[in-house]
């Protein structure tokens, strides 16, 4: 996970690359449920506590990119 600090007292965004993750933990973080939001928490906190960001609002871009499905060697045997 890589994470883009800022200078405190400028609006400009956050970005928090969590990398590739599976489709599941995807939708779960669009839910806001899961370890992906846990880890995107933890970071924000992290960051708050270091006074690296500031407590007030703050644009913050979450980039994730979908693992790619498995593939099944017998055509006959279904990959979930």
């Amino acid at each position: 996970m890589s994470v883009k600090p800022e200078v405190a007292g400028f609006k400009d965004p956050i970005l928090i690359d969590l990398g590739k993750k599976s489709r599941r933990n995807i939708k779960r973080l669009r839910n806001g449920e899961g370890k992906l939001q846990a880890e995107v928490q933890e970071t924000l906190n992290e960051l708050k506590a270091k006074g690296t960001i500031a407590d007030t609002a703050q644009p913050v871009i979450i980039i994730v990119r979908e693992k790619p499905r498995g593939f099944s060697l017998n055509p006959l045997w279904p990959v979930a």
